[in-house]
This record gives structure tokens, sequence and C-alpha cells, in this order.
């Protein structure tokens, strides 16, 4: 099989478009995880997840970087054509990275397109100010969906001071919610809110008509989104205290990899026949 053809369809499931998570406002909660290769699309895709982010975060799990700040739209457009040869259900949104959009307007558009052309369904794009709602409008207009993001902005990290949680007075619950309405007006159809205390969260979900989508913002969004390698235990050292690692991969990876030094040392593998199987990929199908 060749990456390039999609897999078989394997679950029963209809595809998720746009519409589909607008509509899930007020009716039911969505959920999403982070992907950056086709092994983990193929697994995701046999879920219920509502939409898949490849999202700029790679720059922490896969580049082993300590910010965000390094990735490019060359970075994420690469790794979303890795998620789209495997992912068929889940809407598939990419990140617009750091500096990516809202500086210059064709810059962006072209970012966006790129993204888009690579494989992507939707971009996200972080911050509300009023040249890039500007510039989401137009992307909404020429048929680009947009997904807003609001709170803690990673890719201003050093403006706000590190990874605080937002939204702690009344300014900033205000701001907040200005900034969840501009984006709305802009035409996104969901906003990511990140790191927003749980209160100022459910006045944002309130005040909008589109649904939003938390992580480390309480239970009070329409939806909530994790990393993926956090939320399955692969770096059991990274608890901050909204993650829940609903597994343990990290001893479950360490623990195979050393049975199976510990077995190619002691020469009981490969057993007798076992390295003669055929490939278990092919180049060609």
């Amino acid at each position: 099989m060749v990456y390039s053809e999609l897999p078989p369809k394997t679950t029963a499931r209809k595809k998720v478009r746009v519409p589909d998570i607008t509509a899930a406002k007020g009716a039911r909660k969505l959920t999403s995880l982070t992907c950056y290769d086709a092994t983990f699309a193929r697994l995701l895709e046999r879920t219920t997840l509502d939409f898949v982010l490849v999202g700029d975060s790679l720059g922490n799990v896969i580049q082993g970087r300590n910010s965000t700040l390094n990735v490019t739209v060359e970075d994420i457009a690469y790794h979303v054509r890795c998620v789209a040869a495997a992912l068929r259900t889940p809407l598939l949104v990419a990140d617009m990275p750091f500096c990516a959009a809202g500086f210059d307007a064709p810059a962006t558009y072209r970012n966006a397109e790129t993204l888009m052309r690579a494989g992507a369904e939707a971009v996200k794009i972080e911050g509300a100010t009023p040249a890039l709602c500007a510039q989401i409008q137009t992307l909404t207009a020429l048929g680009i969906p947009v997904m807003g993001h609001v709170g803690l902005t990673p890719q201003s990290v050093h403006a706000l001071g590190g990874h605080k949680v937002q939204g702690k007075t009344d300014a900033a619950r205000i701001r907040l919610v200005d900034e969840a309405k501009r984006l709305e007006d802009a035409g996104v159809f969901a906003i990511v809110l990140e790191l927003v205390t749980p209160e100022v969260a459910v006045d944002v979900t309130a005040a909008v008509h589109v649904p939003t989508v938390g992580i480390g913002a309480g239970a009070g969004c329409d939806g909530q989104i994790l990393v993926l390698h956090d939320m399955l235990g692969l770096n059991k050292d990274f608890r901050p205290k909204f993650l829940k690692h609903f597994a343990s991969l990290e001893d479950l990876v360490v623990e195979a990899v050393g049975e199976y030094c510990r077995e190619v040392a002691d020469s009981t593998f490969p057993t007798d026949g076992r390295g003669h199987d055929e490939p278990r990929r092919q180049t060609e199908s």
C-alpha cells in the first residue's frame, strides 16, 4: 500500500465537516486531539473524534524544542500531508504557526493556501486583533474555514510573561469575551480557549454562537482538545494540572524495547522462520 492512497474507511461514521462542528453547539460535546503522523492518524481514524489538529505543538513533542516559535509553515504542511494520508473521517485542522498570520495580509493568505493544499480542511489562527480578524474574514470569504484561538496563545508566550492562566481579573474576562465575539463576527466556526479560568470559559462559551474547545479551561466549554502524546502518557514528567494521562505508554515503550534488546542479546529473537516473513510494509500495492 502506498500512503498516497487513502486506506479503506474503517468506521460507519460519516465524514465530519465544518458545519457538523458548528452544529454541535448546545447539542453535544466535541472531542479533539493533535496528531502529526500517518501511524497515529490511522489509529485515530478508528475512534469517534470530531476533529484532529496538526498543531504547532509539534515543536515540543516532535522536534524537542522548548517552545512552538521555531515551527514553520513548511513544518506544519509536511505533517498535514502525513496525517492526511491516513485520516478520512475527522475534520483535519492545521495550525498557522508563529508569524504565519496577521502581519501581512498577502502572506497570511499564501500560508493558509499552503496548508489547505497540503490536505488541511481548515486552519487555526491564534489571536483576535482587529487586523487579524479582518484577514480571517477574508479567508472565510474565500472558502478557507478558520478556527480561532484565545486565552493563552503560546505564540505570544513572551508577551504574556509565560504560560499563565488567563482571565483572572474582570478586565481580562471582558477582554476575552470581546475577543471571542470579534472572532465570531469575523467568521470563525469554533474557538479554542487555552488556559482560561473555568468561570471565564463559561462566560465566553455563553457569549458566542460558535463552539468553544477548551484545553486547561474547565468542563464548561463545548468541547475539549489535548496533545495526543501528553494524554497517552508518553512523557510522564509533563503533568500540568489540567492534563490527565489516559495511558502510560512511556513505560510500555521502554519495557518493550528493553525486552527486544534482551532477546536479541541472548539470541531468542528472531526465532526460526521469523526473520523470513513477508515485509510488513510494501512500497507498492
